[in-house]
């Protein structure tokens, strides 16, 4: 009954068409129960536009595409129960409205330019956004995990031809030494000082705590929703953070100041649902001085003439005397977190993947060369002072097995994985109504089983 009122809808859709020539909107494609809308096609071309993104063939046979492709996958999202964290979605959505303002010169720019309110366009990026959120999280339960043997990979690779093989950038082994300047304790009890009146002020009612936390804390994505965090667990979050905010048990008390490797805060509980907690936070960050920064400085290039002068090893100063946690215990070897990198989890680095300040260092450095001293601000938002040494560098090659395992796994998973929801989509194409509007078949679809003969 649903198609069939669908049907219809698009056949008044169509005398509408005939009756006059100014056409406001109309259905282009049906998959499942879902239309898709000449308007939901626009708004995406648009917004690939603003980011810069270029398809591989016309956009109104691509997009519709995509649209349905995601389509099948929400379908079956909303059978399988799969839901996302809406705190992060929230997070994504202001992050890509600030960029997309910035982008575009001003929020009426953008509203001229979407030709909707900023309301407008901040929900429906939200439910984009979510929509492509579940999409991911379908696809990986989809997939599951993939276990690649050794011989796998030396398969695919000997199946390659020599002019096939793919060209492996040139990558880097980075060893780091930091140091953070000191603060002095003038610094340090100011922003004490300011934390103990804001909790007074909250305490008194004079002031809420949202309201102090969008004017004063220091941690921009938080301090536009009032310091909110969201639910998460305690593994979440900082140990010395989570200690004191889970033990916080009524929502209009504040906490005691809590020192963390981002500064100093002051938390207030806002709602706890069984292991996960909701709370807001100010965060105040002590500011380096140019003469703090310039004592670091020549403290670590004192470290770089000794390390010089061979009175002991890099690894022996990263060890010792390095103030980053995360290499201090691995002798200084920095590791690739970034997950989409074929390198993830492994010490090397293309030049890109790393803090652009070590990137231009290391560009003109030969394999034992040791940098002098410069600063750069790190994940964490800190200025520090650091010293590198260049371990390994292995110039842009065609892939081999000796030196490029990790990237040919990574590319057979990719190959595997697209293998797998290829093959799941053919499937779903066969058991779901589609029907493509006349004027918009007329293309060289990814995946040809759109269209049932």
């Amino acid at each position: 009954m649903k198609k069939i009122l669908i049907l219809f809808f698009l056949a008044c859709c169509s005398y509408a068409g005939h009756a006059q020539n100014n056409v406001i909107d109309e259905i282009v494609w049906v998959v499942g129960d879902d239309a898709i809308l000449r308007s939901d096609v626009e708004a995406q071309r648009l917004s690939l536009q603003v980011e810069g993104q270029k398809l591989d063939g016309d956009p109104y046979c691509v997009i519709p595409e995509q649209i349905a492709i995601q389509k099948l996958y929400l379908h079956q999202a909303k059978i399988d129960s799969i839901e996302v964290n809406e705190n992060q979605v929230i997070q994504q959505v202001e992050q890509w409205m600030n960029w997309a303002t910035n982008q575009i010169g001003s929020k009426e720019k953008m509203e001229e330019y979407f030709n909707k309110k900023s309301s407008q366009i901040k929900e429906e990026r939200k439910e984009m956004i979510k929509e492509q959120q579940i999409v991911q999280q379908m696809q990986r339960k989809l997939v599951g995990e993939i276990k690649l043997t050794p011989s796998e990979v030396r398969k695919y690779y000997s199946k390659l031809p020599q002019d096939s093989l793919p060209y492996i950038p040139t990558t880097v082994e980075v060893q780091i030494v930091t140091m953070e300047p000191k603060i002095p304790f003038d610094v340090t009890d100011a922003i004490k000082a300011r934390l103990r009146d804001y909790t007074d002020q909250v305490t008194s009612g004079k002031i809420e705590f949202s309201t102090l936390a969008r004017l004063y804390s220091e941690d921009p994505e938080s301090a536009k929703r009032g310091g909110e965090l969201g639910f998460m667990g305690k593994g979440q979050l900082l140990p010395e953070f989570a200690n004191v905010a889970f033990n916080l048990n009524d929502p209009k008390r504040v906490s005691k100041i809590v020192e963390t490797e981002y500064g100093f805060h002051i938390i207030q509980l806002v709602e706890k649902r069984g292991d996960r907690i909701n709370c807001r936070h100010i965060l105040l960050k002590p500011k380096v001085s140019s003469k703090e920064l310039t004592d670091a400085t020549q403290r670590l290039d004192s470290l770089y003439k000794d390390l010089q002068a061979n009175k002991f090893t890099f690894e022996d100063a990263a060890t010792f005397v390095s103030y980053d946690k995360e290499t201090r215990n691995n002798k200084g070897l920095m590791v690739n977190k970034n997950m989409e990198s074929a390198h993830s989890g492994t010490p090397k680095f293309e030049l890109q993947e790393l803090p652009q300040e070590i990137s231009k260092i290391v560009y003109n450095m030969k394999p034992g060369d040791i940098s002098k001293p410069f600063t750069m601000i790190t994940d964490k938002q800190k200025e520090v002072v650091a010293i590198v040494k260049l371990k390994a560098r292995i110039e842009g090659h065609k892939a081999n097995m000796a030196d490029d395992f990790q990237a040919l796994k990574s590319i057979v998973e990719t190959k595997k994985r697209e293998e797998l929801l290829n093959n799941w989509i053919a499937k779903k194409q066969k058991d779901t109504y589609v029907r493509i509007s006349d004027g918009w078949k007329n293309c060289d679809f990814k995946y040809p089983g759109w269209i049932k003969e």
